[in-house]
């Protein structure tokens, strides 16, 4: 069975990798166009699938790379179709278009990180620990016309800790679904696959959506309450980070992200939401508190704009927050 691999960011790098170790007939790997980047756009990077190809050197194995700019140019569909691929796999490419996806006899199947289907969209593993859900997982789908809407062939599932950030499901999916791509393959190429319609795995459970994130997503509501504001700064730790505005009593403004926090759940805070309360001053490890409704978020990490990542306490050492600061 011959195969086109279609992938791009490091996710997508250990699927491949497991397809070859495994003696999967890959005869594509298409990826994103190298990214000028740069200060004057100088410089093109390559993707890591990119990379990938080039470290392992792919092409002496007779695999064709193929970077299109746009998926419904006529030369790329003729490349596409000179391959004569039987399946399509993609894992973290792009929205493809019919004449790409309904190209080869067996179908495409895409590789989502969500179980859907729960969390259609583009930032599923986020969403999925902001909620704060205690599981995800991940699921092979044959494209449809719709996005993330086709019948599913497999899933696996993997709990989420309440300590587990986003990298952290990040790297655990990458591996589950690497096994998984692998299985899916296995199974349509021995004709055992069952797919079914995504209806028949509702349940009462409202469904979410997982739409993309931007930098105002990411702001901190310090009025959520405790454990939705911990489970928001875990969902988008270390990338693309929450933030806040630090508030000066003087006026002062500066932006915050904020990496890792722990809770304090306390029934007697009467302080405003988004009040700044430093204990231990002076000492090797002072910390950084929050109020929020139900008690304190202890800060751990974060970044002042335009400094390092560092521990809070380390922060503390070198800044000076008056009484009456405040995060909003």
């Amino acid at each position: 069975m011959r195969i086109v691999y279609m992938g791009t960011p490091d996710f997508a790098v250990e699927p491949l990798r497991q397809l070859l170790d495994n003696g999967c007939n890959v005869v594509g790997v298409i990826t994103m166009p190298d990214k000028a980047i740069g200060r004057h756009h100088e410089t093109l990077q390559p993707s890591p699938v990119k990379k990938f190809y080039l470290e392992q050197k792919l092409e002496e194995r007779g695999i064709v790379l193929l970077q299109p700019e746009k998926l419904k140019d006529e030369e790329f569909l003729a490349q596409l179709r000179a391959l004569q691929a039987d399946l399509q796999v993609v894992v973290a490419f792009r929205m493809l278009p019919e004449v790409v996806w309904a190209m080869p006899p067996m179908g495409t199947f895409n590789l989502h990180t969500a179980l859907l289907p729960q969390y259609r969209g583009a930032a599923p593993m986020n969403w999925a620990i902001i909620h704060g859900d205690k599981e995800t997982g991940v699921t092979t789908f044959f494209l449809d016309h719709d996005i993330d809407t086709g019948r599913i062939i497999m899933q696996e599932r993997t709990p989420i800790h309440d300590t587990d950030n986003v990298e952290d499901i990040h790297d655990r999916l990458m591996m589950i679904g690497s096994g998984l791509v692998l299985k899916t393959i296995r199974a349509i190429e021995d004709g055992t696959a069952q797919s079914v319609p995504q209806e028949q795995f509702l349940t009462d459970e409202p469904l979410r959506h997982a739409p993309k994130i931007f930098k105002e997503t990411c702001q901190i509501d310090w009025t959520a309450g405790l454990v939705p504001v911990y489970n928001f700064v875990r969902g988008l730790s270390p990338y693309p980070a929450a933030w806040s505005t630090l508030v000066m009593p003087d006026g002062k403004r500066q932006d915050v992200k904020v990496f890792q926090t722990s809770k304090e759940p306390r029934e007697d805070v009467s302080l405003t939401p988004g009040t700044l309360l430093v204990e231990g001053a002076g000492t090797k490890h002072p910390q950084l508190k929050v109020a929020v409704p139900g008690g304190y978020l202890v800060i751990e990490q974060l970044q002042v704009a335009g400094k390092k990542r560092m521990s809070a306490s380390d922060f503390l050492r070198g800044a000076h927050l008056p009484e009456g600061s405040r995060f909003e």
